[in-house]
């Protein structure tokens, strides 16, 4: 049994809880940092953390996690990103509390290199996405592992245990769905 399986059958069954959590981000600490070196990437101009920082605070928040219930590999990484998305999101909003506006476009692109996200843009992506996860849980994890992870479709396809054409047309259809959620939001 390797030390990611074994961490997780500890963390099921409640043994030494802070172990299984740092064996589980020992075991994927280089999957970690690429998941935070993705999301960073396209927030450089904004902000303060580094790959190290992020993997370090969701490893805090993992900590804190109380009954954490994790399938698996696959599931772990899920969740993992969605830390991070919360990591991100928490450092932009101590940093927007007081110069806050409106009226931002956002696009809802994936091509990291070509684009840099603001403060705002990413408070509002975050805020729709919130309304799309009530809607479509599943439409709200793609969003999160493409937009805020950096994930590529077949990436998510293999994540998710689906096809790669599936997670295609999920994809376009969350971001019509943000988008529509994003133009609402701004006419009020």
């Amino acid at each position: 049994m390797g030390e990611f399986t074994q961490a997780l059958d500890d963390l099921r069954s409640g043994r030494a809880a802070t172990d299984a959590v740092n064996a589980l981000f020992r075991a994927t600490y280089d999957e970690l940092k690429q998941l935070a070196r993705a999301r960073l990437r396209r927030n450089a101009p904004i902000t303060t953390l580094d790959t190290t920082a992020v993997v370090h605070e969701s490893y805090l928040r993992f900590l804190n996690s109380a009954g954490l219930a994790l399938e698996d590999r696959r599931h772990f990484l899920i969740y993992a990103a969605r830390v991070m998305r919360s990591v991100v999101v928490d450092m932009t909003r101590r940093r927007c509390a007081a110069r806050r506006d409106g009226g931002v476009p956002v696009t809802l692109r994936t091509d990291l290199a070509a684009v840099e996200m603001r403060d705002d843009e990413l408070l509002r992506v975050d805020e729709a996405l919130v309304g799309l996860e009530r809607i479509d849980p599943q439409l709200a994890r793609i969003v999160e592992m493409r937009y805020f992870a950096g994930f590529t479709v077949d990436e998510v396809a293999v994540h998710l245990e689906t096809s790669a054409r599936s997670v295609a047309r999920q994809w376009n259809k969350a971001r019509l769905l943000l988008m529509d959620a994003l133009s609402e939001a701004d006419a009020r």
